[in-house]
């Protein structure tokens, strides 16, 4: 079906629009305000190229896949979705499948794997998201990129004390998936539970605050976080800080770009969808740091080669349709 739309993309008589109807179609996305911002840019941008098309750009900041789950229900799903490969597995029936229009030698594999089910790519990737440390130069030293598991042990035993902890620690499975995969399930489960009070603070010595405050309070030496905390970082750290790959396997997300099935506008959803994955696209969102790029020409733009080191070393994580309820059945039996 889209290979037959996107040849139908390179007939004139359908590019030039041979009515004066504007083709109206509607994407959605979550997204901060600074994220809304670029894609407000990139819509205005893109309908300035292509006077035949408006973009009904839906916003969802809060509960956002709980209202495409209803939208779908109602049969008003939009024609572009913003997805991520979390929640992949819920939806891929009613999305098409893209894999014939993707070169998927312009991405990680890691991305494109992580949004693919069944060998089928369901959504063209836009970033890839990994774990990290963010480290506290004046409490841990330069850290060695090439440090190992070992070396993390003894930084969090000799960082640990009364002034500060040596790490973050979230009572999450998701939060624990890079020691699991590290060190495997039943090890990393009793190792990553035996950093709490010993290395790290406990909900109750976090209060009412949060790791990443406490991260920019001075009192953890090494913060487990993503590229999505890098702005706040960088712009309110008031102390030297690096950033240092994960000393093992950690796991990679990703996020792209979906059409819908029903949708009415595929071949202008196709083009657009294109346009939102192209270098130039992807080059925009990598600018303002608010992505780790999925496509691999724009890794260029990334300063911070940690971000980079750490795609190699990791896995795409492939949930199922249960992903959230097992998500919470594992913390009820690890964390409760």
């Amino acid at each position: 079906m889209l290979k037959r739309l996107l040849v139908l993309l390179f007939i004139p008589f359908i590019l030039c629009s041979c009515t004066n109807n504007i083709e109206e179609i509607s994407f959605s996305s979550w997204g901060s305000v600074t994220e809304t911002k670029i894609l407000n840019k990139l819509i205005s941008d893109y309908e300035k190229n292509n006077p035949e098309v408006k973009i009904n750009f839906i916003h969802i900041p809060q509960n956002y896949f709980q209202k495409i789950h209803l939208l779908f229900a109602s049969s008003t799903a939009p024609d572009v979705i913003f997805i991520n490969n979390l929640y992949l597995p819920v939806y891929k029936n009613q999305l098409e499948d893209l894999t014939s229009i993707v070169n998927t030698k312009d991405f990680y594999p890691q991305t494109t794997k992580a949004l693919s089910i069944d060998g089928k790519l369901y959504a063209i990737p836009r970033d890839i998201s990994n774990f990290v440390f963010f480290y506290n130069k004046n409490i841990t030293g330069d850290i060695n990129p090439d440090w190992t598991f070992n070396d993390f042990e003894k930084l969090i035993k000799n960082t640990s004390n009364d002034k500060h902890y040596g790490l973050s620690y979230e009572r999450d499975i998701y939060w624990a998936s890079p020691y699991l995969e590290t060190l495997g399930f039943e090890n990393g489960i009793k190792f990553y539970k035996n950093l709490e009070s010993k290395y790290a603070p406990t909900p109750a010595q976090v209060g009412s605050s949060t790791q990443a405050q406490m991260f920019l309070d001075g009192k953890l030496g090494l913060y487990l976080s993503g590229r999505w905390l890098f702005p706040k970082i960088s712009e309110t750290a008031e102390f030297p800080y690096g950033i240092v790959t994960f000393p093992g396997i950690v796991t990679a997300d990703a996020s792209g770009w979906a059409i819908s099935k029903n949708s009415k506008h595929k071949i202008q959803a196709l083009k657009f969808v294109k346009y939102l994955s192209s270098k130039e696209s992807i080059d925009y969102f990598t600018d303002t740091g608010l992505i780790i790029p999925a496509r691999i020409d724009s890794s260029e733009k990334i300063k911070e080669r940690a971000f980079l080191d750490a795609i190699p070393k990791s896995v795409p994580r492939k949930p199922d349709i249960n992903f959230n309820k097992t998500r919470d059945s594992l913390n009820k039996q690890f964390f409760n």
